[in-house]
């Protein structure tokens, strides 16, 4: 599972702190001392990168104004930035800023830097979560970084991407591989990527959906929004040869131009007509021809649907409880007086989407009647209804071990999603159903 941490914009209180509030070089404490216990965090780390940097004689870090401009480049970014950033690599903050910088000059955007990491083991599975700085099992992973062939992450690790480099280390050592790769002290190698471009609606989507189409898998994502709009997006990939880090830079520099130079919609509806085109090609005689009688399977014969009663009503549509051929249904209908152009492609949009997907963990899509006015889908019942209403109109709670099944089953309904390449958009708990045995996502018009 992906494991993704979106940070917005700072707080006012951040954006207000200044370069008078944190302390000097020296290790003099901060007059006024930051307020809240994330800010304080934040001063320590970037003390903490200050001092590595001044102590490895970094040129850059011996320049005069340094210390005002690594203060300003920590101001600029959420306060999640420095409690996720690696501090034992101070470098990578430098590159950071370095990249950031870049991005204000248009003719440079996207940036991109490409680079093999690597996940080092964790002496006591503690390593990703020990949020006191400094720590016996931070300096524990710092000497096994250093015994590392590539650097580790800019923001560490988390235990599932830990896991998944120790699994890929195990296969590689069953199969008798004695390259420098498989040594039993060592994870496999994974290549970061670091974006930073002009902050703009829908850019995480457009890049994970360009890392999908290069064929990279995501194990981990970090993504920042600067106060003067830029971005700085993180991802840890695999499914590109180790050796090739330079071809990857290049494939991801020629996908990355269209996403800065083309519009979403641009972008997005040559996607889709792309995939259309996929979905009409016809194979050849080795395959076997289903007879088709014109007629769509999922078209729904209104006939045989019932409806009960109304479960939810909104501005655009009514919810019924219903059956469908004697299988208990949900039925979305379009209020008809509401339906215009942009509404039925957005509702072709979802029954394209609901039809391609098969989970246990998603909300199975049973049929849809397309002929106005009766515009509607008909997806399988959830007798508990959303987490939302259980949570906020019920008041109800989950126990620790329910709480649990309900995070696994969303996250494997998440992850099927994002396997057949369908980003959710707006996963979010009244977008959670449930019955008694399972927690699914709908997946909802904001699907792509």
């Amino acid at each position: 599972m992906v494991e993704m941490t979106t940070a917005a914009a700072t707080t006012t209180e951040e954006k207000s702190e200044s370069c008078g509030s944190r302390a000097v070089e020296g290790g003099r404490s901060p007059s006024p001392p930051p307020q809240g216990r994330q800010q304080r965090q934040k001063l320590e780390v970037y003390n903490e990168v200050l001092r590595r940097l001044k102590e490895s004689d970094n040129e850059e870090a011996d320049r005069a104004g340094f210390d005002d401009e690594l203060w300003s480049h920590f101001s600029r970014l959420p306060v999640r930035y420095a409690l996720d950033v690696n501090v034992e690599r101070a470098e990578d903050v430098l590159m950071h800023k370095r990249l950031l910088h870049l991005a204000h000059d248009p003719a440079n955007r996207p940036v991109i830097e490409v680079r093999l990491v690597q996940v080092p083991p964790s002496p006591d599975g503690n390593w990703a979560d020990d949020s006191n700085y400094p720590g016996s099992n931070r300096e524990q992973s710092a000497q096994s970084s250093r015994q590392s062939i590539h650097p580790p992450p800019a923001f560490g690790s988390s235990h599932n991407l830990e896991a998944l480099a120790l699994e890929g280390n195990d296969s590689e050592d069953q199969d008798d591989d004695h390259s420098v790769h498989a040594n039993s002290q060592f994870s496999r190698p994974m290549h970061e990527i670091t974006f930073s471009a002009e902050d703009k609606p829908k850019l995480l989507s457009q890049l994970t959906s360009l890392l999908s189409d290069v064929g990279l898998n995501i194990q981990e994502a970090h993504a920042f929004s600067t106060v003067d709009g830029y971005s700085l997006d993180v991802f840890v990939v695999d499914g590109w040869p180790y050796e090739e880090t330079e071809q990857l830079r290049t494939a991801l520099l020629k996908e990355a131009y269209d996403i800065e130079n083309r519009p979403w919609s641009n972008n997005h509806s040559l996607h889709s007509a792309k995939k259309l085109e996929q979905i009409n090609v016809k194979y050849g005689p080795d395959c076997v021809t289903i007879p088709n009688d014109g007629t769509d399977v999922w078209e729904i014969d209104l006939k045989q649907l019932k409806f009960d009663n109304m479960v939810a009503s909104g501005a655009y549509g009514d919810l019924y409880k219903g059956t469908y051929c004697s299988q208990e249904v949900a039925i979305k209908v379009l209020k008809a007086e509401r339906v215009n152009t942009d509404m039925q492609k957005e509702f072709a949009q979802e029954v394209y989407i609901m039809r391609k997907v098969r989970h246990k963990n998603v909300v199975q899509f049973i049929g849809a009647c397309t002929k106005p006015p009766s515009l509607c889908i008909v997806t399988e019942f959830m007798s508990g209804g959303s987490v939302y209403d259980y949570l906020h109109k019920h008041k109800g709670v989950f126990k620790l071990p329910s709480l649990l099944k309900v995070a696994i089953d969303i996250s494997k309904g998440m992850n099927y999603l994002h396997q057949n390449n369908i980003i959710h958009r707006d996963l979010k708990a009244a977008n959670l159903l449930m019955d008694e045995n399972e927690v699914k996502v709908f997946p909802s018009v904001y699907c792509h």
